[in-house]
């Protein structure tokens, strides 16, 4: 069986999870300790970053290369398009989602947490008395204002990438008004990465992912919540009711604990 090393709440990871359940394919988790973890990542592919996708003997690094390989050894359904201008805007439409689409998401999602309590509250595992849930829901913004600051996440940081952010959803939206996927009847490669890094905008309803209960179908207020926005947020979601189904789980071999967020 296919393995995939892997962090639950790494879109990366994700990406791959979501091809391999496009491609109908069993596979099997392998949910990695960070740190002591990815000496065994290390071990397999030479470096140290997840995911990492081990087909027998093959260990393949890189969700862009898992994808290509996973494309060529298991050809139906295609993540590519035999039109070569259609295909080249899926490569281009994958590289903006793993690049600055990623970027722009995390950091709206770092400043959301930050500002909203109700969503800092929501990400804190199952398992977090309620004491702690609201001592940490009632830290003032500023200080994680202030936190943020020191970090390099600066209100112009924010505003740059919600401004990015909005730009990038209102060409997508544009480009689903009339159409089911991103570039014509069926999903390829750039839908499903697009999906997978929507990931922090709005957390997904489905049980597959592994994540605090009350994020299920949160996400970044002002973007999830707005109507111009709704044609992408109703695409993700159907991307995911037709294709997300899930896997087998290993769990990490020591470390073991709640399910944190990732934003790595």
């Amino acid at each position: 069986m296919l393995e995939l090393y892997q962090f639950e709440l790494s879109p990366y990871s994700e990406k791959v999870r979501l091809i391999l359940d496009f491609k109908g394919l069993e596979y099997r988790k392998q949910e990695v300790t960070p740190g002591i973890g990815q000496f065994e990542v290390f071990r397999l592919s030479g470096q140290r970053q997840v995911p990492v996708l081990k087909d027998g003997s093959e260990a393949i690094a890189d969700s862009t290369a898992i994808a290509q390989y996973l494309d060529q050894k298991f050809p139906e359904p295609p993540l590519t398009l035999a039109d070569p201008q259609q295909q080249a805007l899926n490569v281009l439409l994958e590289d903006w989602a793993d690049r600055s689409f990623a970027a722009d998401v995390r950091t709206v999602l770092l400043g959301a947490l930050g500002w909203d309590p109700s969503l800092r509250e929501a990400a804190l595992p199952n398992q977090v008395p309620g004491p702690l849930r609201n001592l940490v829901s009632a830290v003032p913004s500023e200080v994680f204002s202030v936190l943020g600051s020191g970090v390099g996440l600066s209100p112009e940081t924010l505003r740059t990438a919600r401004l990015n952010l909005e730009q990038g959803l209102q060409a997508l939206c544009q480009r689903l008004q009339n159409q089911p996927y991103l570039l014509g009847d069926r999903p390829v490669l750039a839908d499903l990465a697009i999906a997978a890094h929507s990931l922090f905008l709005k957390f997904p309803t489905t049980a597959a992912i592994d994540i605090p209960s009350g994020l299920r179908g949160r996400g970044v207020p002002g973007l999830v919540d707005n109507p111009d926005y709704a044609v992408f947020f109703e695409w993700r979601d159907r991307l995911y009711r037709e294709f997300r189904r899930g896997a087998a789980v290993t769990p990490p071999s020591s470390g073991n604990g709640p399910t944190k967020i990732s934003i790595d």
